[in-house]
Order: C-alpha cells, then structure tokens, then sequence
C-alpha cells in the first residue's frame, strides 16, 4: 500500500533550503552561490522556489553543508507531484481496456 502525502506536506526544497540552511548559517544568496560555485541568480531562483532543483544542485548541498542529496531530490519529486495532483483532473489520457490494471 502506497503512503499518500497530503499536498500540504510537500515542500519546495528550494524555500526550505534557504529557511533551513542558507540562512541559519548567516550566508547571504551571494556567498552562498561563491560557495556552491554557482551563479547567484540561478541560486535565488530556486531559493525563492522560482526553479526546480537539480541533481546537480543537490549534490553541491551534500558537498558544501553535509544534506543527503538524494532526500534532497524526493523533496523536489514529492513538490512536483502534489502540484501536478492539484490539476490531475486536466491530464486527459485514453483509456485502454485490453490492458489490466495491477
């Protein structure tokens, strides 16, 4: 049985970042891109949940700060499915009767 997660729970890992680990280390977007060697305006897009984050990026806060990349990554995958659940029932898809369902 799959574990549903209400929408509510799924956050961009984007905005956590910065609430969690950008700031309480006193860093500002600028530092933190010199530090992460990336540039500041892709850095402040996903802390402002503006962008997705990458495997890459993911691994730059694993390096840097010590986070698990790959939690990092379910955070974005559980973010991305609760939003593309909000408007599930504008996904049109055929339905295909010779196939049976699990």
């Amino acid at each position: 049985m799959a574990i549903k997660l209400h929408p509510s729970m799924a956050v961009h890992p984007g905005g956590w970042l910065r609430r969690q680990v950008v700031e309480p280390h006193g860093l500002t977007v600028k530092r933190a891109a010199e530090v992460l060697h990336v540039s500041r305006p892709a850095l402040s897009n996903l802390l402002n949940g503006n962008a997705d984050l990458s495997a890459e990026m993911a691994i730059r806060f694993e390096k840097v700060f010590g986070l698990n990349a790959d939690t990092l990554m379910r955070m974005q995958s559980a973010y991305d499915i609760a939003e593309v659940r909000e408007r599930q029932d504008e996904i049109s898809v055929e339905w295909m009767p010779e196939l049976k369902r699990a």
